[in-house]
């Protein structure tokens, strides 16, 4: 057998499923941790005022927050290719602990953009971390399975973070969410430390700067991780663009909708991810091309509803579900794909496959923007579609370089 294709030593005696409570808190661990990256953003308002910061510049939270993911992608993300998961989880949930409080009792603009900065990083790596030790403990047969229940856990964090934060923060000031979101962390702690599976790292771990290095090969050598990113920078790219948009029509006349009841919309979607989790299940079975088809379809259908939203609430609500339905599905799909490529390397793929991802979104968020401001929502319909249309062709195009087997 080629060694690339070899048996992980972390898989290669696993057959039973795994533990439902532990897939459950694989997920909850999950959303617990992403959500620390996303409760800066219905804050800005008061950080602003607190800290004399001007309108223009509080954007610089969000800046620092995202500097901070993307170098966890890089630098620490990989290391649980390296070091023991349960211990380098351990470490990075307590350093994360410590800079949630460090945000709630920063006093000055500087140690506010630092503190914000060790979240986005550790909060980061918590999350990703989480997914590929899901990856990494699940048996090869429901692997897709497992890994679809954390992502759902994720998403349904990354929605529910602007509702803790903004209810938390009409009760004790925003100082009171990030004392709140330290306190989480803690809480969860011994269970993850008494439940988490002790994998044993690979035997023949490599020095971090080689570690680093290996990271061009994979994505040069693994054709499931540069067809699924691309897909995945498309998706997000789309999703973007319309969570990116949405809060500038929807405030204005004649909707004038508050930024709690925009933010709430987001609840939608979490019917989305919750069915989106079954995604894996399918691509354990062999059915990732038909899921990844089908989930497409559902982001391209879903700005038509979308496109009626000035004259249909109940249209916004049923884009909003497609969207996110279509999206997550995808999400889901890839990365259960992408784990199958190099078992021993699920950190690095996953840090990569992310990497995908945040530039998506950032291109997403831009283009958003400038459509909307050049000719409205119907523009920003349109750009939707196309990417998602791109997103479909591109599918179709390259399914034959990464074909689907069920795992036994």
């Amino acid at each position: 057998m080629n060694a690339r294709h070899a048996p992980s030593p972390l898989l290669k005696h696993k057959q039973a499923n795994t533990p439902a409570s532990l897939v459950w808190l694989f997920a909850a661990a999950s959303g617990l941790s992403v959500a620390n990256v996303y409760y800066a953003q219905p804050l800005l308002d008061a950080l602003a005022r607190d800290f004399a910061i001007s309108q223009a510049a509080v954007g610089g939270v969000v800046t620092a927050t995202q500097i901070g993911c993307a170098l966890a992608l890089l630098l620490l993300v990989p290391l649980g290719d390296l070091l023991e998961r349960r211990r380098l989880m351990a470490a990075q949930l307590l350093a994360l602990a410590a800079a949630l409080t460090a945000v709630a009792m920063a006093r000055t603009a500087p140690a506010l953009l630092a503190g914000v900065l060790a979240v986005g990083l550790l909060g980061t790596a918590m999350t990703q971390g989480l997914i590929a030790y899901a990856a990494s403990a699940a048996a090869p047969h429901e692997q897709g399975r497992v890994v679809g229940a954390a992502q759902s856990g994720v998403f349904i964090g990354l929605l529910l973070a602007r509702v803790f934060a903004g209810a938390v923060s009409d009760l004790a000031g925003w100082r009171g969410v990030y004392l709140s979101a330290a306190a989480l962390m803690l809480a969860i702690a011994l269970p993850l430390w008494r439940r988490l599976p002790a994998l044993a790292p690979a035997a023949n771990a490599m020095r971090y700067p080689a570690l680093l290095a290996s990271m061009l090969t994979l994505l040069r050598r693994e054709k499931a991780l540069q067809v699924r990113g691309m897909l995945a920078l498309l998706m997000f790219a789309a999703f973007n663009i319309f969570w990116s948009a949405l809060a500038l029509p929807l405030s204005a006349p004649p909707h004038n909708y508050s930024h709690t009841a925009i933010g709430a919309l987001g609840l939608v979607g979490a019917l989305g991810a919750l069915a989106a989790a079954r995604a894996g299940q399918w691509a354990d079975r062999g059915q990732g091309q038909r899921t990844s088809a089908a989930a497409l379809a559902l982001l391209l259908l879903a700005w038509w509803p979308l496109s009626l939203m000035q004259q249909s609430l109940a249209a916004l609500l049923v884009g909003i579900l497609l969207l996110d339905l279509g999206g997550q599905a995808l999400h889901v799909t890839n990365q259960s794909l992408i784990f199958r490529a190099c078992p021993e390397a699920h950190g690095r793929l996953v840090g990569l496959y992310m990497l995908f991802y945040a530039l998506g979104s950032g291109l997403g968020a831009i283009g958003a923007t400038t459509a909307y401001a050049h000719a409205g929502w119907q523009a920003v319909c349109g750009l939707g579609a196309a990417v998602s249309l791109l997103a479909l062709l591109f599918w179709r195009a390259t399914r034959r370089l990464t074909p689907t087997v069920a795992v036994k």
